[in-house]
């Protein structure tokens, strides 16, 4: 259990947020939601203690253990991957240093017997015999095989160090967890695993994330940061982004009655909590819901991106035709092979693999940026596309500021341009930047604005929710639901592929698997996951 009591936190004169009182109890998950630099990583700090508050208290339970998430992939480089995930209980790692270290002296005492007596039994009783299979299980879990729980932590790549840290902080089941963005280079395999894993945690949850699957499938309740406060609601990341929505149009309708407003939210609630997406705690979560105040619902400050795809002219009946293609990656792997489909008219196709470099080497092979080292493709006479790349930073490399850089992909003048850069949320001053200093997320959506401005007819999208957050990703999922037109893309965003794709492509070094279904079935027929375990080989195990 944490309480937070009258907290409050600025940088100079800019205040986050003040008077912040409330309790996270055990059991339960919080999902901290709010715009960019609204201060949702800074909560989770000053919770943790590593920044201190202007103004309040943080406090936990008589003898609670608190785990947190590091950022840090560096800090271990000189301990074994097993060592540095044990190392997350330090009260369990304390013990077993004291304990190994006494029995290690030569002269041992008397009254080194008895303290060893007395950390045999904490180390007993916090489950020390089983740590390292316990530890162990989590890596392996988390994608990391067995043949490399003995390395040392310099040795992974990047990716694999992310997966190690979130094992640590997941380590040994503390009393209370600060999870931040802990879905950040997680394949969706893993990330399901980890959906998984909370929904079983007895425990006290607190994450930020991006990924709104991942908040809906674990989220006890929202923790909403806007109008410089933060409020706490029952309900996950849906049913706060539904209601503030409603909320939002009924502002808007002036006319309406307020007894008309009441029953409509009313209404509202009662519709979501007969509809409670499967996830821990759901009958407490359904009559939190019902007991929720209506006048509590407003709308939300947040700013949607205006992402609108429209297309010149409609595609005919032939799209993409591929057959027999094969890519290998740089150090030899075979990508994919013998990969061979057809896009029919209105599909929007997913591709999945086991290693995300696969969809990236197609989409650069299909729009002529790559040469395959095996097979052919074929676009149709009336398909015109646009592509957005994994890696944007060749579009960047100039000190253009945005107007003119926008001007070099569509017709228009300097306030067309503009108009178009204010609806991707840039106004003012900010249209004058210069390119070359714009950050993830302001590039990607510049490369959306410059995709719109080509009114295609098939979009070819690698991984589009990078370095989005959730007000962008939420409005871009909106429109391409909307679309009319073909989409070919990857992503690792549950909902995205979800709500997106009606047809699945998965690559393998040893051909497709291509089914015409929703993400959810794929993902939970058993046929499939056999199917899969043959295509990958040894790829599936450990």
């Amino acid at each position: 259990m944490i309480t937070v009591s009258n907290l409050a936190i600025q940088f100079g004169k800019r205040v986050l947020y003040k008077d912040v009182n409330m309790k996270f109890t055990n059991g339960n998950i919080y999902g901290v939601i709010g715009a960019n630099g609204a201060g949702k990583s800074t909560l989770l700090k000053a919770i943790s203690g590593e920044l201190e508050p202007n103004k309040g208290t943080v406090e936990m339970g008589p003898g609670e253990r608190l785990s947190v998430l590091s950022q840090d992939h560096f800090q271990y480089d000189d301990q074994t991957v097993l060592d540095t995930v044990m190392m997350g209980h330090t009260v369990l790692w304390d013990i077993m240093h004291e304990r190994d270290a006494l029995y290690m002296k030569e002269d041992f005492s008397d009254a080194d017997g008895i303290r060893v007596a007395e950390l045999e039994e904490k180390f007993a009783e916090m489950g020390g015999y089983t740590a390292e299979s316990d530890a162990g299980a989590l890596l392996s879990g988390l994608g990391i095989k067995e043949k490399k729980h003995q390395m040392l932590m310099r040795d992974l790549s990047g990716k694999e160090k992310v997966r190690v840290m979130l094992a640590k902080a997941l380590f040994g089941e503390p009393d209370n967890l600060l999870l931040d963005e802990p879905t950040n280079d997680l394949d969706l395999d893993t990330v399901q695993w980890l959906e998984q894993y909370l929904s079983e945690f007895e425990h006290t949850v607190l994450v930020v994330s991006h990924d709104r699957h991942f908040l809906d499938a674990v989220c006890t309740h929202t923790v909403d940061i806007d109008f410089g406060k933060v409020t706490m609601f029952a309900g996950n990341y849906s049913f706060w982004y539904e209601s503030s929505q409603l909320a939002l149009r009924q502002a808007q309708n002036q006319k309406a009655k307020a007894e008309e407003k009441r029953k409509e939210l009313e209404e509202f609630i009662r519709r979501f909590s007969a509809n409670v997406a499967k996830s821990k705690q759901t009958t407490s979560r359904k009559k939190m819901l019902e007991k929720l105040n209506v006048d509590e619902i407003q709308p939300s400050t947040r700013k949607y991106p205006g992402i609108i795809f429209t297309m010149d002219r409609e595609p005919g009946n032939q799209i993409l035709e591929v057959e027999g293609l094969k890519a290998t990656a740089e150090d030899g792997m075979v990508l994919f092979d013998n990969v061979s489909f057809n896009i029919e008219k209105g599909q929007k196709t997913v591709f999945l693999s086991h290693d995300p470099r696969a969809m990236t080497a197609l989409f650069e092979i299909i729009n002529g940026n790559r040469e395959a080292d095996a097979g052919t493709y074929k676009w149709g006479l009336t398909i015109t596309t646009a592509y957005l790349p994994l890696d944007n930073t060749e579009f960047f490399k100039s000190d253009k500021n945005l107007v003119d850089w926008l001007m070099q992909y569509g017709e228009g003048n300097e306030v067309f341009m503009k108009g178009y850069l204010g609806r991707m949320l840039f106004s003012g001053e900010e249209v004058l930047k210069k390119v070359n200093v714009l950050s993830g997320g302001e590039r990607m959506r510049c490369m959306i604005a410059r995709m719109q401005l080509k009114n295609a007819n098939c979009l070819i999208l690698d991984t589009p929710t990078n370095h989005l957050d959730l007000e962008s990703i939420q409005a871009f999922n909106n429109n391409l639901k909307l679309y009319k037109g073909n989409i070919i893309f990857a992503s690792h965003d549950h909902e995205f592929i979800q709500t997106v794709a009606n047809r699945i492509i998965e690559l393998t070094p040893n051909g497709t698997i291509d089914k015409l279904m929703e993400y959810d079935d794929y993902i939970s027929d058993d046929r499939i996951k056999e199917l899969k375990a043959k295509m990958y080989g040894e790829e599936t195990e450990g």
